[in-house]
């Protein structure tokens, strides 16, 4: 009797399988194996795992593989809601990697009429942001009335304050019978509400952020720290950084400096256009610049491979944005490092986020060119 396999990639169709084959995806993670299933019975799901263990294929995977067996390749069938452009953009490569079947990247700050245009061509996976797939949905360009699913990717993020709006308006323009999805590294209570309809999975947690990761505390008054920053990068000569500032217009104060000592780096700020923004990314993704600064915002949900080290340069206000950035590293089973750089305030409360999480906490100091254990 021949035994049953557990690999849940065996019930996608062929051409989804040969397209995981030559990505190398070969064993799906322990998320995929228990989402995949519950999705593709078409049940509304809200489902947490922690960062780096696979979540975009979680959703795609099951979804994409429904909308294949469709003969009807006219009709939108899924929208995938992100809270940046950066992960709207990142949905969309993944999506592209695994099925032909159109799609197409809607979001705001691009001229609706270029939109208009790529409309025309009849995507069947629309990702974007919400207030501008809503205003496409309210022009009737975009029509919902199909869909089979929408996907809201960092559900938490997109349920704060200053998105709850525009996410609420979404659902709000979803037919009755179109399957809803959430997911995050960290759910709050805010999206049970919003998904109280659904089924709800949370993952065991891997204990990434503590086995996978290693934690380093380096002391530095705060107009000391982007000194101690280029010393730290001269140092340990990282091969690929993400650093992390809470204040936006600090992405760009620590970009100019860096690059002034003739550091090469990229930054995600603020001001820059989305042409800007990309390039960095795909500079950095690329390994052509080792090293890109950003604030939580720029870089929430985003999945560079290789990324070595996590530098933060101050401790931010909501324990979840701490794990969001630390979870950037030790990703597809590799081991990280994350650094924070502050002053005594904020290492007191990286004392404290050591003890909530589980943590091992190394103090380090920069000596003679080198990051040695701080003496007695």
């Amino acid at each position: 009797m021949t035994q049953k396999s557990n690999n849940v990639f065996e019930g996608l169709n062929e051409s989804i399988q040969e397209k995981l084959k030559a990505l190398q995806i070969l064993e799906p993670t322990n998320v995929q194996n228990e989402v995949i299933p519950v999705i593709s019975t078409g049940k509304n799901v809200i489902f947490q795992s922690e960062t780096g263990t696979g979540k975009t294929y979680a959703y795609l995977l099951p979804l994409i593989n429904k909308i294949e067996a469709d003969e009807d390749t006219t009709k939108l069938r899924l929208i995938i809601c992100a809270p940046t452009f950066e992960l709207a953009s990142q949905i969309n490569l993944a999506a592209k990697k695994i099925t032909d079947r159109k799609t197409a990247l809607l979001i705001g700050g691009v001229p609706l009429k270029r939109q208009f245009e790529t409309l025309k061509e009849k995507p069947q996976i629309v990702i974007g942001t919400a207030a501008r797939l809503v205003e496409l949905i309210r022009l009737k360009k975009l029509k919902a009335q199909d869909l089979y699913c929408a996907v809201f990717d960092e559900c938490d993020r997109l349920l704060k304050k200053e998105s709850f709006e525009d996410t609420d308006n979404l659902r709000n323009c979803l037919p009755k019978e179109c399957q809803i999805i959430g997911c995050s590294a960290t759910i709050n209570k805010p999206s049970r509400i919003f998904f109280v309809d659904a089924q709800n999975i949370k993952m065991e947690d891997e204990f990434i952020l503590s086995k996978k990761i290693e934690h380093w505390a380096i002391y530095a008054e705060l107009r000391e720290k982007i000194d101690f920053l280029r010393k730290f990068l001269a140092a340990e000569n990282p091969g690929k950084a993400l650093i992390f500032t809470s204040r936006s217009d600090q992405v760009e104060n620590i970009y100019k400096k860096l690059t002034y000592k003739h550091i090469d780096c990229a930054a995600l700020y603020a001001k820059a256009d989305k042409q800007e923004r990309k390039s960095a990314i795909d500079r950095f993704r690329s390994g052509k610049c080792k090293i890109l600064i950003t604030s939580d915002l720029g870089a929430r949900g985003l999945d560079i491979p290789d990324i070595t080290h996590i530098i933060q340069m101050d401790v931010p206000e909501d324990d979840d944005f701490f794990i969001h950035r630390a979870g950037r590293t030790a990703r597809a089973g590799k081991n990280g490092i994350n650094v924070v750089i502050g002053d005594e305030i904020e290492l007191r409360r990286y004392a404290a986020l050591e003890k909530k999480f589980g943590l091992t906490v190394y103090p380090k100091q920069i000596r003679n060119g080198k990051i040695t254990k701080p003496e007695v």
